[in-house]
């Protein structure tokens, strides 16, 4: 994969400013959106569940904006990929070119994207009193699980979406629901103990968790959770790297 990246390394930045453009095109306020669109939602979370789930709890705020950050990414990055081969059909049709670089197009063009709002997260946690420290450097084995997590989803969902145009509407209800099993906004601590082991099959929840810890906490998580953390990645990597390597040859037959 590496090899073949970097013989199309050419095509493959082109298609990472192609994909930046497009988002922000005809916009007043171009990359303004990837740091406003997700304050917004804060705010918005804020009010509706601030009187709800965040009476008497430190740094609520935070809390939600742990959630909203993670699944947000998880959502665009895995959203964009799933429809990355259909939107780019006229491409690999006429050129023969490694078809997952278009879904890795839109993952990097997503990561941007999350890497701009952890900024600002960072900001909001520092102006919220949250001490920084040695321990935040672990937050970049989360995110290097996320990425590769959202790419191995995202394998997996463009094609599914190549041969079944029904799943991006289901994908809608999934993500949905997942959003809610995610405990975005409220307290898993307080939920029953069934559901406390329940919602840790939840990847994204994994994850979200793992910055709460370190955030919040101040701590790393146990060797056990990194180990947890690193599977739900891996295992979704080879499920959508072994479908684009069955079905790599049939995908032109249906775009």
């Amino acid at each position: 994969m590496l090899t073949k990246l970097k013989k199309h390394q050419f095509l493959f930045e082109e298609l990472v400013k192609r994909d930046f453009k497009q988002k922000y095109k005809r916009t007043v306020l171009g990359m303004g959106w990837s740091l406003l669109s997700p304050l917004l939602q804060l705010l918005v979370m804020s009010i509706v569940f601030g009187q709800l789930f965040g009476r008497g709890m430190e740094h609520y705020t935070i809390y939600l904006f742990c959630g909203n950050l993670i699944f947000a990414y998880f959502k665009e990055s895995t959203g964009t990929g799933m429809t990355a081969l259909m939107n780019n059909a006229r491409i690999f049709t006429k050129v023969n070119v490694p078809k997952y670089l278009f879904l890795l197009s839109k993952n990097i063009s997503s990561l941007i994207n999350f890497g701009l709002t952890l900024c600002v997260f960072f900001l909001f946690a520092a102006i919220d009193g949250i001490d920084f420290g040695l321990h935040f450097l672990a937050l970049v084995f989360p995110v290097c699980c996320l990425v590769i997590f959202n790419i191995g989803v995202g394998l997996i969902l463009s094609a599914m979406f190549v041969f079944f145009r029904d799943v991006q509407y289901l994908y809608d209800i999934f993500t949905l629901l997942l959003m809610y099993m995610s405990a975005i906004f409220y307290q898993v601590e307080s939920m029953a103990p069934w559901f406390q082991k329940l919602i840790m099959f939840n990847p994204v929840y994994c994850y979200i968790k793992y910055f709460r810890i370190v955030v919040l906490n101040g701590s790393i998580p146990s060797l056990a959770y990194h180990c947890l953390c690193a599977f739900y990645a891996l295992a979704a990597f080879s499920v959508g790297a072994f479908i684009y390597k069955k079905y790599n040859h049939k995908f032109l037959y249906y775009v």
